[in-house]
């Protein structure tokens, strides 16, 4: 081989050295930059799940969505920097005029700005008697068909001596309209019963149901074992949970609608086809005009509650004079009186 060949050899030798050696370069920072970019894709996943790269949760965080499995001790924690369209009650806040008794907790809410204007132990356990209907009524609306014609069952009627009922027989055509207008305004028990075998396949389905959609809500003081509120150690809630079912069931129009009804008329068939008609009257005495609510001040729906356990109890959706949203619980009162008196008290705060 001459010299000039030996030359040629070396220098192709070296430009393909140098060639590969750049080429191993670039395989190199592919790689680090593939494992930069998967380490913060990473990161971002993470920030994501937990709410805090582009803001906060629109719920209050609730460990047990995190440790998923039952209900645990951690089931009573909320954040509440993580509520970014829900009042958040920490402690008791005080207003002036209003005194609720020993037994009695109350809320005061303004859905607006999401300030708790008024709060006496709205985080401690109470019987909701048939506010517990808010739950029904909102799984009616959510799952049920309103033209089906549901057939009243015996197992619909064995309540409780003194329930409150509609008065069907065993036997009548009934729509699920109705009975949901039969529940929510007159707070019949035997059409909360209905609603619970037609949507859930049986009560116990149903409360199933009413569990599951609890928990979604955040109630994580709530635990329901019917669909009507009759008295049960086990069927509890808290005037917080209480509120967070009533926000979401001003989600269905036909809620509000209905609840603001002073009567209703329900017209159906007995089982031999002859027709039957009754008049139900409101169990808001606001409606009724049996109480009457401080100066402008508008109800606009809610529901009523009683049992000798649960007290007197009554949560509303009012606005004032100038339109504006807001919530109110009273819990406990020892009568009827006394709870329109407590609830008037509240509402006189919202002008």
């Amino acid at each position: 081989m001459t010299a000039a060949k030996k030359n040629n050899s070396r220098r192709k030798s070296a430009k393909f050295r140098r060639s590969r050696k750049k080429r191993i370069q670039k395989t190199i920072l592919l790689v680090l930059l593939l494992i930069f970019l998967g380490g913060a894709g990473i990161g971002s996943i993470y920030l994501l799940r937990n709410g805090t790269l582009f803001g906060k949760l629109d719920e209050p965080y609730m460990a047990s969505r995190e440790f998923s499995g039952g209900i645990t001790g951690t089931d009573s924690l909320r954040a509440d920097g993580f509520a970014k369209k829900l009042c958040v009650v920490v402690s008791d806040v005080p207003m002036d005029g209003v005194s609720l008794g020993e037994n009695q907790k109350g809320l005061l809410l303004d859905l607006d700005d999401r300030q708790v204007l008024y709060s006496k132990q709205a985080l401690e356990k109470v019987y909701p008697a048939s506010i517990t209907k808010i739950m029904t009524a909102m799984l009616a609306l959510k799952y049920g068909n309103m033209d089906d014609v549901v057939t009243i069952t015996q197992e619909n009627l064995d309540l409780e001596s003194g329930s409150q009922v509609c008065g069907f027989w065993a036997g009548d055509q009934v729509t699920m309209d109705q009975l949901l207008h039969c529940l929510l305004v007159y707070s019949g028990n035997d059409a909360a019963s209905a609603i619970a075998t037609h949507v859930g396949g049986s009560t116990e389905g149903f409360v199933e149901m009413m569990n599951s959609f609890a928990k979604e809500l955040g109630c994580t003081g709530t635990h329901f074992t019917n669909p009507h509120g009759l008295q049960d150690e086990n069927h509890y809630t808290t005037p917080y949970d209480i509120y967070l079912m009533l926000k979401e069931a001003l989600n269905y129009p036909e809620f509000t609608q209905i609840t603001q009804m002073g009567s209703y008329t329900v017209e159906y068939t007995h089982a031999d086809g002859s027709s039957a008609s009754t008049t139900l009257t409101a169990t808001d005495h606001y409606l009724t005009g049996e109480a009457t609510p401080p100066k402008n001040v508008t109800i606009l729906g809610g529901k009523t509650g009683t049992t000798d356990n649960a007290g007197n109890c009554l949560a509303l959706l009012s606005q004032n004079a100038y339109g504006k949203p807001y919530i109110s619980i009273v819990m406990g009162a020892s009568t009827k009186d006394e709870l329109y008196q407590q609830m008037s008290s509240l509402l006189q705060n919202i002008n």
